[in-house]
């Protein structure tokens, strides 16, 4: 009979099973502790954003019940009178991100573009960290520099030449139609369109660091111009990263506060031309809400802050349908 060398006996061989075992337990042990761990993280996000929107609801029953549905449908908002309606809030804030993403996306793409195909390479890391400093500043900068600089350069050299310009469009002059005012919703727009670029463009161009050489290699190996390469090659394969760019951008859009209460003009009305003040959820809340005197009062305005949280839910949700969809698709 024959012992082989690879399993060995005796008094040293059970000591060595020992510690084995010893150790294995221990490795047990410390991934249950981490799964344990990372579970209970996941759990506490479930229960501050449950206990965020439960905070909400109860706050805002009282305007809910006071309005009913006229509180989605009415634009005046008079605190005098205790007469509430949240329709220009939420126009204001919906037109200001939307307008916001058109000017943002595709000049933010166009960067990304420029740092991962067309930019000498000395220069891109100076650019990158240039537009990433961007992210940085706080929003009341924004708010100070729209205010005293970029508004007045509006109201003074850029609003009458566009008013005058679209005069003779039927459709167009009521959109940039009124007094050059300098602040409202379109410089608001812009701020916002200024503040978003960076995000989206650094996500966009580390998704686009992602496409692997050797398709963008044999695409310019088929006599494929920049162009092409970008729009067959680089465009399809990142599409999702894309995506989730934009809707952090949008995210930003959505709830941002005091660069926007800056350069709106805090207007609670709706106006058809983007150039006239208006306001937006979180302006009316962050100018209202310290001085909001009476339930009914505070109870609209925190009624605000739930249908800001809905807008963004609905809109993460749309977006990761979307992602979804996409990533069917492309397996398919």
């Amino acid at each position: 009979m024959t012992i082989d060398a690879s399993f060995p006996t005796g008094p040293r061989a059970q000591v060595d099973r020992t510690a084995r075992a010893k150790l294995l337990s221990g490795l047990n042990r410390s991934d249950r502790a981490f799964s344990l761990l990372t579970r209970a993280a996941a759990i506490f996000v479930l229960i501050t954003l449950g206990a965020i929107f439960v905070a909400l609801f109860l706050g805002s029953l009282l305007a809910f019940k006071t309005f009913g549905l006229g509180f989605f449908t009415t634009e005046s908002w008079n605190p005098v009178t205790e007469k509430f309606g949240a329709l220009a809030p939420i126009y204001g804030t919906i037109v200001t991100s939307a307008i916001a993403m058109l000017v943002a996306v595709p000049i933010s793409i166009g960067i990304a573009i420029f740092l991962t195909e067309l930019c000498p390479m000395p220069l891109r890391r100076p650019i990158g960290i240039a537009i990433e400093l961007l992210a940085g500043i706080p929003s009341i900068i924004y708010g100070i520099w729209g205010l005293f600089f970029f508004a007045p350069a509006l109201q003074q050299y850029v609003q009458p030449e566009v008013i005058a310009f679209f005069k003779p469009f039927p459709v167009l002059n009521q959109l940039f139609a009124g007094p050059p005012y300098g602040i409202g919703i379109l410089t608001a727009s812009l701020i916002l369109a200024m503040m978003v670029l960076p995000f989206i463009t650094a996500v966009c161009r580390d998704v686009f660091d992602t496409v692997p050489p050797v398709l963008k290699e044999a695409a310019y190996g088929l006599g494929w111009t920049t162009r092409e390469v970008v729009k067959n090659v680089v465009i399809p394969y990142t599409r999702v990263g894309i995506i989730g760019g934009v809707m952090l951008g949008l995210g930003r859009a959505l709830g941002e506060t005091m660069a926007v209460t800056f350069v709106i003009g805090n207007a609670h009305r709706i106006s058809a031309s983007i150039l006239a003040p208006g306001t937006t959820i979180s302006a009316t809340i962050a100018n209202e809400f310290t001085e909001a005197v009476g339930d009914v009062y505070t109870s609209s305005l925190i009624a605000l802050g739930l249908i800001l949280f809905f807008i963004t839910f609905i809109v993460l949700a749309l977006a990761r349908l979307m992602l979804m969809r996409i990533e069917k698709k492309a397996g398919a």
